[in-house]
């Protein structure tokens, strides 16, 4: 297992990690099987998505603002970051991608993101190879 440090500079901000990935995947020697990305916060997150227009991680910032406001009377979470913690959980936790021929089987457009909801901080991100023989 390879763990990251990534640092965010945002309330909510997406990087991606793709290339730390295949990087990781390549350190392995790694050619067939799978590497699995996790993020251990409950205020943060992993997907796979667009890389290649930024608009989309804008746009999915405020369809998961409109679907999770950040202020609402009714929250009960004492330290007000309610909406980070159920952003997290609609993105998840862990992302598995398949490796073939020791390169990530990503579509065109995808890349793999890093997803903060309760930024700025310096966050960890595991990596774990699974091999296919």
């Amino acid at each position: 297992m390879k763990s990251i440090q990534l640092s965010t500079s945002k309330r909510t901000q997406f990087l991606e990690i793709s290339n730390q990935v295949q990087a990781y995947v390549e350190e392995t020697g790694l050619i067939d099987g799978a590497v699995m990305v996790f993020v251990p916060h409950t205020t943060a997150g992993v997907t796979v998505n667009e890389h290649a227009d930024p608009h989309v991680m804008v746009d999915l910032d405020l369809v998961l603002d409109e679907v999770v406001p950040w202020t609402r009377r009714s929250y009960q979470h004492v330290e007000g970051n309610t909406a980070a913690h159920a952003k997290a959980s609609l993105m998840g936790s862990s992302a598995l991608v398949p490796v073939q021929g020791g390169r990530l089987v990503l579509g065109t457009w995808q890349g793999v993101f890093f997803c903060e909801f309760d930024g700025p901080r310096t966050r960890s991100c595991h990596m774990q190879v699974l091999s296919g023989a």
